[in-house]
């Protein structure tokens, strides 16, 4: 039997003109957070709870009145108890920096729904949500020479951020671990972090070692095409690496299907296990699934968002 060759998914469509989302969706983004499990001290005023103490509403704990301190923060009433000067400290509110990096590397150009079209999405709604609520949000993609965004705060960055997403194509080959590594070394201000990937790389376990190495607050979108999770094919067939591997030849039969998703099985587990003894939520991503739905709902249970 003559082996057919299984192409990759056609190329995305220029997107340039086409929105991420409408206006609808939009609407139901602003009503979101991302949920941290620890306060983290950001650079100026924003809307996060800071390890630092301010000057919010909230109160936050006592200290003991020094010269100089602000005689308006005296606690009179705890005075009239304790016959000392303790000053009410507050709670400060403060931006957090978001951290996306959205895998661009070839393998992503695949599937459909295509992945990296999926990955942009769930960037750009993750990101838009940070900026809804004042936080400051910069993007890396890593694939080819790699491309990062400046840093942008506020809903009016949401236009710089779609844009910088809309633009990004899959190329070049990707090692995922040495991107990690340098990052780590250059980020500045550790928060909460989503890194889009479908982990086709040998260097995963370095590459989130990496990134747990610094207290980041990791969300994993392990992102696959539902032609990946449960192949549909029959008969002889050469698979060509789009990342330059060696075509490897299959028949695919019945059983050869079964062993692929068995070990796609363990191999997800393994993935999600490695991630938990790290502290990175793991989430596994089919692109076959309605976005709207996984992105409100999914996330939402797994206590990325709230």
């Amino acid at each position: 039997m003559v082996a057919q060759q299984l192409c990759i998914a056609p190329p995305l469509p220029n997107l340039m003109s086409e929105p991420l989302f409408d206006s609808t969706f939009v609407r139901k983004l602003d009503r979101l957070a991302i949920l941290t499990k620890k306060a983290m001290a950001g650079d100026i005023q924003g809307e996060r709870r800071s390890p630092r103490r301010g000057s919010s509403v909230e109160f936050a704990d006592f200290r003991p009145y020094t010269v100089g301190d602000d005689i308006r923060q005296i606690d009179w009433n705890l005075y009239a108890r304790m016959e000392r000067f303790f000053l009410k400290l507050f709670v400060a509110e403060e931006e957090l920096s978001i951290h996306l990096l959205l895998d661009t590397s070839p393998s992503m150009d695949w599937g459909e729904p295509n992945k990296l079209l999926y990955a942009r999405r769930l960037s750009g709604a993750f990101g838009y949500v940070a900026l809804a609520n004042l936080d400051r949000v910069t993007v890396t993609a890593f694939g080819g020479s790699g491309k990062q965004m400046p840093s942008v705060r506020g809903k009016r960055g949401a236009i710089a951020l779609f844009d910088f997403l809309q633009r990004l194509q899959a190329g070049g080959s990707t090692n995922l671990a040495a991107v990690c590594h340098r990052y780590i070394q250059t980020a500045r201000n550790p928060g909460p972090l989503l890194l889009c990937s479908d982990l086709l790389d040998a260097g995963w376990k370095d590459a989130l070692s990496a990134l747990s190495s610094r207290p980041f607050e990791i969300t994993l979108m392990h992102v696959l095409a539902p032609q990946e999770i449960d192949p549909q094919i029959d008969g002889d067939f050469r698979l060509v690496d789009v990342e330059g591997g060696a075509p490897v030849e299959i028949s695919a039969d019945l059983d050869t299907l079964r062993r692929y998703r068995e070990n796609l099985t363990r191999w997800q587990a393994e993935i999600e296990s490695f991630c938990n003894g790290r502290g990175i939520v793991y989430v596994a991503v089919d692109t076959s699934a309605p976005f709207e739905e996984f992105f409100l709902s999914q996330l939402r249970r797994r206590g990325v968002l709230r």
